[in-house]
């Protein structure tokens, strides 16, 4: 019988916690007019954000750029079509590693520094004082991140894929000898705009929402102490890392279906 009151009890504790996330989601939504009017508040977080992971993703990207063209290349010589080396290249970053990659590394830095942001808010008791201020913390602190994230995420994710065709471009072209018209030719001709590019921006988006609202809420939600915020930046990691995983494969089960 204590088994199942355990059950009963982590059962009821997380259906609590579903309902205070949803609550904290449908806010953010409903304050997403008030919050784009202010957008000198969005635009610094974008800044603030970009700033933070822009660096591990240019350089993330070229060296998958580089992994790609090495490891294309030799799969496609097996079948002497190596000179589709750029198609391939394109069509892995722009589909999947772009928004992917992107998306886990945005929550390994920027999602840490925004629950570390706001769970240390929390513990030196400034969202309290803005309450006794009359001023709405989730108005004032969350929603300007929330949509600096969501912006924030696709324009790296379009970074990490231009980079990481540069470094494609560098190990086909110029380290192996592929033929550098039929590099970009292959790649104009295979890639499509709606299909694969805005596939690829539609699941950067969505990686954007969840990412930065997992931050927000582990911020928000964390014990005000230093062992509480530092418990809640490590679940901020491991379940965005998940939902985007997650996310991703659903996403693509969607559009290929479609």
């Amino acid at each position: 019988m204590e088994f199942l009151a355990d059950i009963g009890v982590a059962t009821r504790e997380k259906l609590a916690e579903l309902g205070l996330a949803s609550r904290l989601f449908l806010r953010l939504i409903s304050l997403s007019a008030v919050t784009l009017k202010r957008f000198g508040l969005v635009r610094d977080q974008i800044f603030f954000l970009g700033n933070y992971s822009l660096a591990i993703i240019a350089v993330s990207g070229l060296f998958v750029g580089f992994v790609l063209g090495l490891q294309g290349y030799y799969t496609l010589q097996r079948y002497g079509s190596s000179e589709a080396l750029g198609l391939l290249v394109a069509l892995s970053l722009v589909r999947e590693l772009g928004p992917v990659v992107s998306a886990l590394l945005f929550a390994g830095r920027a999602g840490t520094a925004l629950t570390a942001e706001i769970g240390l808010m929390k513990a030196g008791e400034q969202l309290s004082a803005m309450e006794m201020m009359a001023v709405d913390p989730v108005s004032r602190i969350l929603a300007p991140r929330f949509w600096g994230g969501i912006i924030a995420m696709p324009l790296l994710a379009a970074v990490f894929s231009a980079v990481g065709i540069l470094g494609g471009y560098l190990v086909g072209v110029l380290m192996i000898g592929i033929d550098e018209g039929s590099f970009w030719s292959q790649m104009q001709g295979g890639v499509e705009v709606w299909s694969d590019v805005g596939n690829g921006v539609i699941k950067s988006f969505v990686f954007g929402v969840t990412v930065t609202f997992v931050a927000l809420y582990q911020g928000f939600q964390a014990q005000p102490t230093p062992e509480g915020v530092s418990r809640a930046t490590t679940r901020t990691v491991v379940l965005a890392s998940l939902a985007v995983l997650g996310l991703d494969f659903w996403l693509t089960a969607l559009m290929f279906s479609l």
